[in-house]
């Protein structure tokens, strides 16, 4: 299971998925910073953080809570 979080640096919103990620005891996952990169800007912009199962391209948007994390693994 390959599961990424994408962020950006000083994001509020970001920590607070982790903080999700943490009491979900989430897997080891990837943490993609979208910051400067246009191609992820793009794309994930407006909508960080967002947790993405790479294998399976399902995306949860923020708000997401402990139980939609586990519902990944």
């Amino acid at each position: 299971m390959a599961l990424i979080l994408f962020q950006r640096d000083y994001c509020h919103l970001c920590d607070q998925a982790l903080a999700v990620m943490a009491e979900a005891r989430a897997p080891d996952f990837d943490s993609v910073f979208i910051d400067d990169d246009p191609a992820l800007e793009a794309r994930y912009g407006l909508r960080v953080p967002v947790l993405r199962d790479e294998a399976r391209g399902i995306e949860l948007d923020w708000p997401f809570d402990a139980a939609a994390v586990r519902g990944l693994f």
